[in-house]
């Protein structure tokens, strides 16, 4: 055991070598790119080895968009009861499409139309129309609140308060996550306040 001994320390040694030369070269892989990046800005352009800052197009408003989604109700709590969807083989989703109206990188207003579909019992059927116009806070980053009025063709009335967030852009459409919270009274109902979760794209 003793005679193996140094043998065994020296291949030891050889294969701490190896890969701590796997690791270096792995770790300069993925520097590289970002130090070249930080040597080169996106929004700059070189030319005959002269560095300039690219010019952006500022945005014409206001500017109108119109958008696809579908909705999904997560839970609504009524009357000190929490009821999710899909419970007792009943499901709800609805599919919101409208028109945001930009007047600025910072405000504009949504007129929103939500037609929702209700299946139960084997059979399905369009329960309600939804109607929810409001208005647009924008900030940085694709975030956004919205503030909507809700007129619902079952009776129901309200207010639902949304929070947008744009997760993927490309040149013609723009991807979107969104969480809501309807609030909704009359038609001899109790107060209700639910949880939504929407996707959808706006068309650029």
């Amino acid at each position: 055991m003793q005679t193996n001994l140094p043998a065994l320390k020296k291949n030891v040694l050889k294969y701490f070598k190896i890969n701590a030369l796997l690791a270096f070269v792995f770790l300069s892989a993925l520097m590289t790119p970002q130090l070249t990046k930080a040597q080169t800005p996106p929004d700059t352009i070189k030319v005959q080895g002269a560095t300039y800052q690219k010019v952006k197009e500022k945005p014409e408003y206001p500017k109108v968009v119109g958008y696809l989604s579908f909705i999904v109700p997560i839970v609504t709590h009524a009357d000190g009861k929490f009821t999710p969807n899909f419970d007792h083989h009943i499901a709800s989703i609805g599919f919101p499409v409208g028109v945001n109206v930009l007047y600025s990188a910072k405000f504009g207003f949504s007129y929103e139309f939500t037609p929702t579909i209700k299946s139960s019992g084997g059979t399905s059927k369009m329960s309600n129309l939804l109607f929810d116009p409001g208005t647009m806070f924008r900030f940085e980053h694709g975030f956004t609140i919205i503030t909507r009025l809700a007129f619902e063709t079952s009776g129901r009335y309200g207010f639902t308060p949304v929070f947008n967030k744009v997760y993927a852009r490309s040149k013609d459409v723009n991807y979107f996550v969104a969480l809501s919270l309807p609030n909704r009274f009359g038609n001899a109902d109790p107060y209700s306040i639910g949880l939504n979760v929407q996707f959808g794209f706006t068309f650029n």
